[in-house]
């Protein structure tokens, strides 16, 4: 091929594949295996010793994952990537590898019901502290920032208001306090937003979501942006001091640009567990080769749906930044021109009970804790997603007691409107 970089359409399909070298296999095998044969003694020390790359054990790394990792990285413009279990394990191995016992980090407000209560709650037993910022108000960001914090972290467009971030804003933030930006990007996916071109850090997947595609697979993917500099920081250990695991090699030395990923993977993976299965790497794989045209048409069908309950006479609102009077709009412009995601909140003028009845009476849309499916899903955050939060966490997250969340798959958008306004009237 020519100098010319690949499309993402065509990243999609080949980034990190190739045809087997066994078996000439042009699909991604799937290598169900524990473990993997060294070719001599010396080939093993050098493996375990970092010192050269290869497979030792799938809980580190494994091909099929390989394949996934090499695609994610090649889509957000990183350096490179790990894959885990879940999106949960994504966040957790990227904090373990930032912070230590008594550090904190700043977090946007609107987020995921199940992040806000990972921080606030589990990461507690780490010695791991979450200031909460207004996502709107990047000043409350800066506001919050202590000698002790380590990190940002925002989601691109928040789940699940479906609001859009001002990422140039926050890495502006974060640059003047030298803090790395973490930036959530599973709403978006890299078809639609790519957190590192807006300043951006580290990016974090729940590869179950619009990745993978199909509600078939749980994964979790984390992509070194290779842009933060670590080298010399005492303030993350895990990158820039001596490993006694490997003889005192110092990381962001040894792997320069890539030497986040190394950490999390060697440092996190290897010892904490959370690792993919390679049957669900080969089916998240799978997903994205259809990514660009299932997220355009995700969105294209978002904006119809929101279009049309934003006139409902049962409808209170419509959170969803493709819809030219919502307050978001002019931040989907700047962000996500293609397309402004396809899931969004809507207030319904019967409050808590009328968002009950809404989830029960709709029959096209599945009613279920996911997004990201070709199918289209409901839930009513308040209670089930956000259930455990505090009534104030519940409407600063965007989940107040009338609020339905709609993920808008890829039927036809016009027998989606039909159920909506069926169940609406019902």
């Amino acid at each position: 091929m020519s100098d010319r970089q690949p499309g993402f359409e065509t990243l999609a399909i080949h980034a990190g594949a190739a045809p087997d070298a066994t078996t000439g296999a042009r699909a991604t095998p799937i290598y169900q295996t524990a473990s993997f044969v060294f070719e001599d003694v010396d080939h093993a020390a050098s493996l375990f010793g970092l010192q050269a790359f290869g497979n030792i054990y799938s809980r580190i790394t494994n091909p099929t994952n390989a394949v996934l990792e090499e695609r994610i990285a090649a889509l957000e413009g990183g350096t490179a990537a790990v894959a885990v279990a879940s999106g949960h394990a994504a966040e957790f191995l990227t904090m373990h590898a930032l912070m230590q016992p008594g550090d904190q980090f700043v977090a946007a407000n609107k987020l995921y019901g199940g992040s806000i209560n990972q921080f606030n709650h589990s990461y507690k037993n780490f010695g791991w502290e979450v200031a909460w910022a207004d996502a709107d108000d990047p000043a409350s960001f800066e506001a919050a920032i202590t000698p002790r914090t380590k990190a940002i972290f925002c989601e691109s467009i928040a789940n699940p208001g479906g609001v859009i971030t001002d990422i140039r804003a926050l890495s502006e933030v974060a640059k003047r306090h030298n803090i790395p930006l973490v930036v959530d990007n599973t709403m978006a996916t890299p078809y639609l937003i790519r957190p590192f071109e807006h300043g951006a850090d580290i990016v974090v997947h729940s590869a179950t979501k619009f990745l993978g595609g199909h509600g078939n697979s749980i994964g979790g993917l984390i992509v070194d942006g290779g842009t933060f500099n670590w080298a010399g920081d005492a303030r993350y250990p895990m990158l820039s001091q001596p490993r006694p695991e490997y003889a005192g090699m110092v990381l962001s030395e040894t792997f320069g640009n890539f030497g986040f990923a190394i950490a999390v993977r060697v440092l996190g993976l290897r010892d904490l567990g959370p690792a993919l299965s390679p049957f669900n790497a080969f089916l998240i794989l799978n997903g994205i080769e259809t990514l660009p045209l299932r997220m355009q048409r995700h969105v294209d069908n978002a904006l119809k749906v929101a279009t049309f309950l934003s006139r409902h006479e049962a409808v209170a609102w419509v959170s969803y930044p493709g819809l030219p009077e919502d307050r978001y709009h002019a931040l989907a412009q700047r962000y996500t021109p293609k397309g402004a995601g396809a899931v969004f909140t809507l207030g319904l003028k019967g409050g808590y009970e009328a968002g009950v009845k809404l989830v029960s009476n709709l029959q096209l849309f599945s009613h279920l804790a996911n997004i990201g499916d070709t199918r289209s899903l409901v839930i009513h955050p308040a209670s089930t997603t956000h259930r455990q939060l505090t009534d104030a966490q519940k409407s600063a997250a965007g989940a107040g007691p009338e609020v339905v969340r709609l993920s808008i798959g890829l039927e036809d958008a016009d027998d989606l409107i039909e159920d909506l306004d069926a169940a609406l009237r019902a």
